[in-house]
């Protein structure tokens, strides 16, 4: 749906029942100087009863056509905000004439939610609805909404609604509304009165995504899904077909990894008929070196490898890193498709296009930017992980939420149960919204350049250093990172950015997720002398990634060294 460029003079709010629609409209509409009106109401005025009734004594279609007649005269209006049906999107000529002129924004929620809401309201029976009315309502909302999902994906953003209330839902829709429209918002002091840290990173931008996006990524050089899903490596051959990838794929995955899932990504591919071969390459980080490169590009060349073929990365991060950089530099650029297994791949190192391998006396220092066709995230793959692996991707979605969504650091408090017993709807969730910060940061910033993909660097000085002082093999990156997380907040408070607390609070959330905040036995001259090689010292300066609050990340690289020393005393024994 294309839009135009100049500011929409309508939001429409869209999304299934109990996502929260009818509660954000007014609080939009009141902070904007709009007015807020909702298609149901509407409906039920002009028909004069429910709709519930409207369904029993006409029909399901004569509904629609009064809602569509509602959507129609209300978005021919300026200064409107409107609340739609749940199921006002499934008539395309609504899709049009929402799409044109309006800021459409999905609001979503989980199942369970979208029942427990319906069940709260005071005086509502949940079951008095015309498409729940059930027994056991629970998989009829399933149902119903995953066959819409494609439908409610053909938005301008989207905005998790589980552990928001209405108030902040409309701070994350107006952020979103300023970004997207590229200009600022008609009375600009109301934003501010209401407007908390995190929304300074929005949810996520969908916009005519693929079905089963959790959100695009939109670069400069390219604009691409990435795709999570419990179960969704099975999709593997049909995602390359539909995305004219299916000529041969050079499969490059690791030992252990292929070891567990290499015959159902050898299924997948089959099943879409894509030709493939693959290449297997030792587990640990030591395989992500210029010599592991010369290999593979050796193997590609036996096989004569053509710059239409596609290289597809199914691993951690290090084969991400690995695959893509040979895929860059092999014949001077090979489409890339990324299927990442650990958390740390999926919501990291697959993500943004970053590519390349380690110098022995620095990590990444060899690699480009190299964006691929499509992300493909398996989640049902972290089955595999082993325990210690697996927590220590944890420490990248811990970070995600302090820098930019305390919604996130919320849920993974909250959901830390479920999601340490790899429950499938709370771990996707938690990953799905961890990719959409990775994902808004890397559309906003491809090359790190602007400043906001920066401050994904949250935790890595430090980490690092730790890592290469150490050769790689004492600590995984997540481990490290939370490290280094820990030394970075104990400097944010040393300088009087945030308060005690919010150390402490990252501090507890790291250890629930099972990783380490402090290390024993590290030389801190050699830890120093690896810093000073870190990408983001500039004339001899290091630039910290620091806290002004949950969601509020700052750039410092004047931060004193004896500030550097108390936070190196917080975690360093």
């Amino acid at each position: 749906m294309s839009k135009p460029t100049s500011l929409p003079s309508r939001i429409i709010l869209t999304g299934f029942s109990g996502t929260g629609k009818s509660a954000v409209a007014p609080i939009l509409a009141a902070r904007l100087g709009w007015e807020a009106v909702d298609t149901d109401a509407l409906v039920e005025r002009r028909a004069g009863k429910p709709i519930l009734d409207i369904f029993r004594d006409d029909g399901e279609q004569a509904f629609r056509d009064l809602e569509a007649e509602a959507v129609r005269e209300v978005c021919a209006r300026e200064r409107i905000v409107l609340a739609t049906g749940g199921g006002a999107v499934l008539r395309p000529e609504n899709r049009r004439t929402m799409a044109e002129g309006g800021f459409v924004v999905c609001l979503e929620a989980l199942p369970e939610t979208i029942l427990a809401r319906l069940q709260a309201r005071s005086g509502e029976d949940p079951l008095d609805r015309p498409l729940l009315a059930t027994a056991d309502p629970l998989p009829r909302i399933r149902e119903l909404k995953e066959g819409r999902q494609h439908l409610y994906a053909l938005c301008d953003w989207a905005v998790q609604t589980d552990a928001l209330t209405a108030e902040e839902i409309a701070v994350e829709v107006l952020r979103a509304y300023e970004s997207m429209s590229g200009a600022a918002l008609a009375q600009p002091g109301r934003v501010e009165a209401i407007a908390s840290p995190e929304a300074r990173a929005p949810t996520t931008t969908l916009h005519a995504i693929p079905q089963g996006a959790a959100c695009m990524v939109r670069t400069a050089v390219r604009e691409y899904p990435v795709l999570v899903g419990w179960d969704a490596l099975a999709e593997l051959g049909r995602r390359l077909r539909d995305a004219g990838l299916g000529r041969y794929a050079y499969v490059i995955s690791d030992e252990a990894v292929f070891h567990h899932l290499g015959g159902e990504v050898e299924k997948s591919l089959r099943s879409a008929d894509v030709p493939f071969d693959s290449y297997t390459i030792p587990p640990g980080e030591a395989s992500k070196s210029l010599k592991t490169a010369a290999g593979l590009y050796d193997w590609l060349i036996q096989r004569r490898a053509e710059r239409g073929h596609a290289i597809v990365a199914i691993g951690g991060g290090v084969v991400t890193d690995l695959a893509g950089y040979v895929a860059a530099t092999y014949a001077r650029g090979l489409p890339l498709v990324h299927v990442p297994t650990s958390l740390l791949a999926m919501v990291d190192a697959a993500i943004g296009g970053k590519v390349g391998v380690n110098h022995p006396q620095a990590k990444n220092m060899i690699g480009a930017f190299y964006q691929p066709r499509f992300v493909l995230a398996g989640v049902a793959a972290l089955r595999t992980l082993p325990p210690r692996e697996l927590w220590s991707g944890w420490a990248e979605v811990v970070k995600h939420g302090f820098i930019a969504a305390e919604s996130l650091v919320t849920f993974l408090e909250d959901r830390a149960e479920h999601i340490g017993r790899l429950d499938p709807e709370a771990t996707t969730e938690a990953i799905r919204r961890s990719v959409c910060i990775k994902a808004q940061v890397v559309s906003e910033d491809e090359f790190e350049t602007l400043g906001p993909r920066t401050t994904l660097n949250y935790g890595h000085t430090l980490a690092h250093a730790m890592e290469a002082t150490t050769g790689y093999t004492r600590f995984l990156h997540g481990e490290a990172v939370a490290i280094g997380m820990m030394a970075a907040a104990a400097m944010s408070v040393r300088l009087g950015l945030v308060p005690p607390a919010v150390a402490e609070r990252q501090r507890r959330l790291l250890e629930r997720y099972r990783l380490p905040v402090r290390a024993e036995g590290l030389d801190r001259e050699r830890l120093r002398a690896a810093m000073a090689l870190d990408k983001k010292v500039e004339a001899g300066a290091i630039r910290w990634v620091l806290l002004e609050g949950i969601g509020r990340p700052v750039m410092r690289d004047d931060v004193p060294a004896d500030v550097v020393e108390a936070g190196l005393d917080e975690v360093l024994r």
